[in-house]
């Protein structure tokens, strides 16, 4: 059975969160008086505090070695790579691709009243800032993201599946990403092949479309090329977006049409859970 191993100190798990920043991102975000790009800034730093906490077995000791984790954002030019797709973690990370969970943890920007995944304001750390411009090279991303998870697969072959989070909000300007998403989907572990999860935010409220299992329902044009970029969930996925009160039926897609800020947080719960972690 796939997607079951544990996650500890010996199998770091891997999440990637890909992010669009490209200049339709400074749009308001449908049901929020905040930019697409500031409410997931929020959202993504919100999560990473999430991931850390459960890191932390011994106060003492801080956050452990659970999680290898990367912010790779796309479209405006990376002071890092020298292109318009690179690292985005800032402060004293800036630069690096992969980091440690005890090291996500340790270096922070800086801590600040921010929203927390249920609303609620908090005092959270903040690793990566929201910025926008250039187009959506989306095809070079997702080959960053390959090569990346490529040579972390090759150290870690043992491991839960890498799992990549992506969150746009328009069609690739570089060519056909399902090329690149297939082709991240065929990398894998002795546990499963690698997840890819897409969210399509919103400057229009709306229903969003929540994991799908057929593009029919879907509008034509780039939701559907999404959904073909989508993995099909893993059980232990559809039974905790049931737990959330999301119907997910077999064979539903990881993707998320018309995103607006309620539905975010959730689906990044949902995307960020592996099967097992140490306690």
């Amino acid at each position: 059975m796939a997607y079951t191993q544990r996650t500890d100190r010996a199998h770091p798990s891997f999440i990637m969160f890909l992010v669009d920043q490209s200049y339709s991102m400074s749009d308001k975000l449908a049901g929020d008086s905040r930019t697409k790009a500031e409410a997931l800034a929020d959202a993504v730093n919100s999560v990473l505090y999430e991931l850390i906490l459960r890191c932390i077995k011994n106060t003492s000791e801080g956050p452990r070695h659970y999680y290898d984790l990367a912010v790779v954002a796309y479209g405006p030019q990376n002071p890092h790579s020298g292109t318009d797709v690179g690292p985005a973690w800032g402060g004293s990370l800036a630069g690096q691709l992969v980091v440690s969970s005890k090291d996500v943890g340790n270096h922070p920007i800086r801590v600040e009243q921010r929203p927390t995944a249920d609303g609620v304001m908090a005092n959270l750390p903040i690793w990566f800032e929201p910025k926008t411009d250039g187009g959506t090279p989306m095809c070079a991303a997702m080959n960053l993201a390959g090569q990346t998870i490529a040579d972390w697969i090759a150290r870690h072959p043992d491991s839960f599946p890498p799992v990549v989070i992506h969150v746009t909000d328009g069609e690739s300007t570089d060519g056909d990403p399902r090329v690149w998403a297939q082709r991240l989907q065929s990398l894998s572990t002795t546990d499963g092949n690698v997840l890819v999860l897409n969210l399509s935010l919103s400057a229009k409220s709306g229903s969003p479309v929540v994991f799908p299992s057929e593009a029919g329902v879907l509008p034509k044009g780039y939701a559907r090329t999404l959904f073909e970029m989508s993995s099909v969930l893993p059980g232990f996925m559809v039974d905790l977006a049931a737990g959330q009160g999301i119907s997910a039926q077999h064979g539903a897609r990881g993707f998320v049409h018309n995103a607006d800020i309620a539905t975010v947080p959730s689906i990044f719960q949902i995307g960020t859970a592996t099967a097992h972690l140490a306690l």
